[in-house]
């Protein structure tokens, strides 16, 4: 019997090289041909919704996944013949967080707040109200002040803070507190059958901290800013976690570490069986 592998992974700057720091080359390609392996699971773990997620495919050659967890954690699908299947009980899961309400309910509470801007309708859904921010606006202010309007209302929820660098703009996402990458990591792994040990998750941002820290063996990329790696590691030894821990730093296959080579770095660490299969490919 096949030992069974789950590889989840962000995409944005993870294994998309849409950063500011050079790809490896071949490390895609390494990548797909690694996940292409009766014994591997492949699920993108990201900001996007579908259609982005989709286009994210197209755009850079990637292979499909079997399972996307989309829209920050708040929806996930699986991967079908010819369309996506909508896996409607991880909502179902995390909507008493808000008791009946949708991310529009709770546009009204944060109208006042200058420095929130609504970001596109496709990139809201049922369980994510999504902002923009400015970088110049104290976004740990903002947050709490967001975070205490919710409390009054008896509403549990996770207010998840990110940058992206390629437009210099803060993201802020509201979501049911349940409804975080992390949780829907570990909805797939229960309701799956996988085991912990043969997961490896990837990321490089704040909304994938929640997930870097945990007791799921995680690697950051080699190119996740510097912060993020600095609130992680301490994070990590808080909570003595650093087993579950690994920081890409290159040199594995003769490879840079960034995006799609620091995702095969980690899983080369933690499933070490899986080391020839990449030699065996990158040789190619």
């Amino acid at each position: 019997m096949l030992k069974r592998i789950l590889i989840c992974t962000d995409l944005d700057r993870t294994l998309l090289p849409n950063g500011s720091q050079s790809e490896s080359p071949g490390a895609r390609e390494v990548f797909a041909r690694l996940v292409s392996r009766p014994e591997v699971t492949l699920a993108y773990v990201s900001g996007r919704h579908l259609e982005l997620v989709q286009e994210a495919i197209r755009d850079y050659g990637l292979p499909t996944p079997d399972w996307v967890i989309g829209d920050v954690g708040t929806t996930i699908y699986r991967a079908g013949a010819g369309e996506w299947e909508h896996w409607t009980a991880w909502e179902e899961d995390i909507a008493t967080d808000w008791h009946g309400l949708t991310a529009k309910d709770l546009r009204p509470l944060f109208d006042d707040l200058p420095d929130l801007r609504l970001q596109e309708e496709a990139k809201q859904n049922r369980f994510k109200l999504s902002y923009y921010l400015s970088m110049r606006c104290d976004a740990e202010a903002l947050r709490l002040e967001m975070a205490s309007r919710l409390d009054a209302q008896n509403l549990a929820a996770g207010l998840i803070y990110s940058v992206d660098e390629a437009i210099a703009t803060g993201l802020l996402d509201v979501l049911p507190a349940r409804a975080t990458k992390l949780h829907a990591v570990e909805f797939l792994l229960r309701h799956q059958a996988f085991e912990i040990g043969n997961t490896v998750f990837a990321g490089d941002s704040g909304n994938d901290l929640p997930v870097i820290v945990s007791r799921i063996p995680s690697v950051l990329v080699a190119n996740a800013d510097q912060a993020v790696v600095e609130q992680a590691q301490t994070q990590v030894a808080r909570d003595c976690q650093q087993a579950a821990f690994y920081l890409a730093r290159g040199g594995f296959l003769g490879m840079n570490g960034n995006y799609s080579a620091g995702i095969l770095e980690g899983i080369a660490h933690y499933l070490p069986e899986t080391r020839h299969w990449m030699a065996e490919d990158h040789d190619r």
